[in-house]
């Protein structure tokens, strides 16, 4: 028989938002903090990247600054436990994290330390096969919370925290904490499946406007309700189209480390309009366009149709070709050859992304294949990968890596939403991001 969902007693506290500062800068963490507090967030933890790059510097200045508030360090401790929570305990940490994967021994050591030195413990199970059993271990070993935790990095393959918690939470008394892409949407689910401490990071730190951020979530939160984010989410398969058209072809090539840019010789013939649609390879030969042609009646639509000319200066596109994918749905075409009629393809609306633009157009031979992977731009390209194109170019995405690279290039996007909020503060690009400092030293 199913088991009943995992409802917090009346009695029980009310749960508590925690934003989670994953900053490299302690000026900018603070400034997240400030406007996270006035928006009602009620525990601040300093991030492990925030603890690396500042030390516990950072845990000292959140609690001088928000003595109020109960702060958290996200150790990620995995052995000398009790030294460690001893340290960020005199830090000002209220609470502080050990990873699930740490020994029984180093737990033990971690709880004696912080019943010490008046601090809790919370158990990690960020990457915890067995997270239902460890949560079990948690409680047996003192631990104060166990936290339900969905790294990053698993999160944008879309792994979700909100379909184990109910299992976690029905299984321990401990108050459960849950971290993992949270927003608007999803925090009243999980308070519903039994969380108490929920933690949100990218939903807060990326937003324009935190404050008004924190307080959408707190009332997702006392509600139990969904409120509805076109920002802050990770994408299924599924939707892949909607999330790449979300992005530019500069955020999606930061997401691939500065790879899958096609070169700057392929350039776009209309302005304003970006696709995104998954690959119909072609190759031709120069000026042959019964391959192009017949590529049309294989593509479905949205899809993209790109064409590896090898720099052809003869036509094999016109205008006649692109009536015909308007007709069929096609999204655009691609091409590292020379189309023509382009002024009768802009009035019509069909996006075209070329190497050339010629008047005289060559024969129907039937030279080439359909679906073969290709070249075009100096990429690989083969029938379903994906294509997003815009004004500034053309970036090919491998099919097997595009769930992640949509969702790692949203994030860089939102990312971006937040830097030009602080510019537009009065900012540059340099003082925010501390270039200076986190120069490398060479010598």
């Amino acid at each position: 028989m199913a088991k009943a969902p995992a409802v917090p007693p009346a009695t029980a506290p009310a749960p508590v938002l925690q934003i989670a500062l994953d900053e490299v800068n302690l000026d900018r963490a603070l400034q997240y903090a400030r406007e996270a507090v006035a928006g009602g967030v009620d525990w601040l933890e300093a991030g492990t990247p925030l603890i690396k790059a500042e030390g516990l510097e950072a845990v000292r200045a959140l609690k001088k600054a928000f003595p109020d508030r109960t702060v958290v360090a996200d150790m990620k401790t995995m052995d000398t436990g009790a030294f460690e929570v001893e340290i960020a305990a005199k830090a000002g940490a209220d609470i502080v994290g050990v990873l699930g994967a740490a020994s029984d021994e180093t737990f033990e050591e971690a709880v004696k330390a912080a019943r010490k030195y008046g601090a809790k413990v919370y158990m990690d199970l960020i990457s915890v096969p067995d997270k239902v059993a460890r949560a079990k271990d948690a409680e047996r070993l003192g631990c104060d919370y166990v936290c339900l935790h969905m790294g990053i990095d698993d999160q944008m393959v879309g792994a979700s925290p909100v379909e184990v918690l109910r299992e976690v939470a029905t299984a321990v008394q401990i108050p459960v904490m849950v971290a993992g892409g949270l927003n608007s949407e999803t925090v009243g689910d999980c308070v519903k499946a039994g969380a108490h401490v929920l933690i949100v990071g990218g939903a807060l730190t990326k937003a324009p406007d935190i404050t008004a951020e924190a307080r959408k979530l707190k009332q997702a939160i006392a509600d139990r309700s969904a409120i509805p984010t076109d920002m802050f989410r990770r994408y299924r398969a599924e939707d892949l189209r909607e999330a790449f058209l979300r992005c530019s072809t500069s955020n999606i090539s930061d997401a691939m480390h500065r790879k899958g840019a096609m070169d700057g010789g392929i350039v776009a013939r209309q302005n304003g309009i970006r696709v995104a649609g998954r690959a119909v390879t072609v190759f031709t030969a120069d000026g042959d366009w019964a391959k192009t042609v017949e590529a049309i009646d294989v593509a479905e639509p949205g899809d993209v149709l790109v064409i590896d000319q090898r720099g052809g200066q003869t036509a094999m596109w016109g205008e006649l070709a692109s009536w015909s994918c308007r007709t069929k749905g096609v999204a655009g075409l691609v091409t590292d050859g020379a189309v023509r009629d382009i002024d009768d393809i802009r009035a019509m609306g069909f996006p075209v992304w070329s190497r050339w633009v010629v008047p005289n157009a060559g024969e129907p031979k039937g030279h080439g294949q359909i679906g073969l992977e290709i070249r075009c731009g100096g990429q690989t390209v083969r029938s379903g990968d994906w294509v997003v194109a815009d004004d500034m170019g053309v970036v090919v995405v491998p099919r097997e890596d595009a769930q992640e690279i949509a969702n790692r290039s949203l994030e860089v996007h939102e990312k971006e939403n937040r830097l030009r909020e602080e510019i537009k503060r009065g900012k540059t690009l340099s003082s925010v991001l501390h270039l200076k400092k986190w120069e490398q030293v060479v010598g």
